[in-house]
């Protein structure tokens, strides 16, 4: 099932870059974020409070709320340097550079997490560093 969420995760983003592209046409991108990030904010608190899973923020421990708000942070700045990047550059050249994130997430996985990497992960990410190449120039 998490592949089902994956691949809707990537359609919901490619969408991203086209409707953000769009919206963000003569508009400052600081702004654009900030508009985006309300919205987004609106979004998940309504799914949290259809599902009732507002009940679980009492449990959530002081390492949850530091790695929760880095992550947020880290979100943030993603976002930020995202709109910046599609307000100056073309879709076709950006989002793949954005994708580099996987290849990173794996390298970093593997320093941080202790993931083990293996040929098929290391592969994977040498073809995704390959085709963002072979797109951006």
């Amino acid at each position: 099932m998490w592949w089902i969420y994956a691949l809707l995760s990537a359609v919901f983003a490619a969408l991203t870059a086209i409707f953000a592209k769009i919206g963000i046409k003569g508009v400052d991108t600081d702004l654009a974020t900030a508009i985006r990030t309300v919205v987004i904010l609106l979004i998940a608190w309504a799914i949290v409070l259809v599902k009732g899973a507002g009940s679980g923020i009492g449990s959530l421990t002081r390492l949850n709320w530091i790695f929760l708000v880095l992550s947020g942070c880290a979100t943030g700045l993603s976002w930020i340097f995202y709109f910046k990047a599609l307000q100056l550059g073309k879709v076709s050249q950006v989002a793949p550079v954005d994708k580099l994130s996987v290849a990173i997430a794996i390298i970093l996985s593997v320093i941080f997490l202790g993931e083990p990497l293996t040929l098929k992960s290391a592969s994977g990410a040498v073809l995704i560093i390959a085709g963002t190449l072979v797109l951006i120039f």
